[in-house]
């Protein structure tokens, strides 16, 4: 009997070690990615294949399957300057970690960040320099699922200077006139609607207020497009 119990113990013991061997071995073929986007990567790349890639890493994300990264060395790599394939303009809101949703690392993508992801001036600066200065492929502006400024617009909020910045999505909601359903935040496809309309008029807002990335666009250097952040999923749909 004595041996018998040695004899369990021990094999659980070897198995145990075989699996703590086979893990140890798993994560050591699955490195960390070092590497970042240099000059020459970045101008080797195509607006849609950086689209393209975008939209993959958004699947990752979904999946729970994001790029290992080594973060410090990724740091460390972009001390000296950086490449981004793109520049995504999102609202402010805090369950949207933008660099996570495309799994993206250190120097991949500029983010600007507005409550109702419009663009104003100093947010057309920051993405005729992301593109006509730093060389990004692609311009994204994403809104998502519930979002709080376009309520608030929805309900003609008057406090502060959110007021001022809450005017900016009102066009929107004149858009979405022709909804058919209850026009209220109490349905939640009505607020996509408008949320979806208001990505659609600052991508025009952005054409018609920057000639330059409106020639960037004409001259396929750069791509522009709209996307929905769905709360629930993570899942990111580009819009048309």
């Amino acid at each position: 009997m004595k041996n018998s119990r040695i004899n369990i113990f021990g094999f659980l013991f070897l198995t145990i070690a075989l699996i703590g061997c086979t893990q140890k071995d798993a994560i050591s073929q699955d490195a960390p990615v070092k590497e970042v986007l240099t000059k020459e990567k970045q101008d080797a790349l195509t607006p849609q294949a950086v689209l393209d890639g975008l939209k993959a890493g958004n699947e990752r994300f979904v999946n729970n399957n994001l790029t290992p990264r080594d973060w410090q060395a990724q740091v460390a790599a972009t001390a000296g300057g950086q490449f981004p394939e793109a520049v995504i303009i999102s609202c402010l809101d805090s369950r949207v970690p933008v660099e996570q949703v495309f799994d993206k690392g250190v120097g991949d993508v500029f983010v600007g960040r507005i409550a109702g992801n419009n663009v104003n001036t100093d947010m057309l600066g920051s993405i005729e320099f992301g593109t006509a200065v730093a060389g990004s492929k692609v311009v994204i502006i994403m809104g998502h699922e519930s979002c709080g400024a376009v309520k608030s617009a929805i309900d003609d909020v008057q406090v502060g200077n959110i007021t001022a910045l809450l005017s900016n999505i009102k066009p929107a909601i004149e858009m979405s006139d022709d909804f058919d359903g209850e026009q209220s935040n109490a349905n939640s496809d009505y607020v996509t609607h408008v949320v979806e309309n208001n990505v659609r008029f600052t991508i025009e807002e952005m054409r018609k207020n920057s000639p330059m990335i409106a020639e960037l666009e004409k001259n396929g250097d750069i791509l522009i497009a709209g996307a929905f952040y769905d709360l629930d999923t993570g899942k990111v749909t580009f819009l048309d």
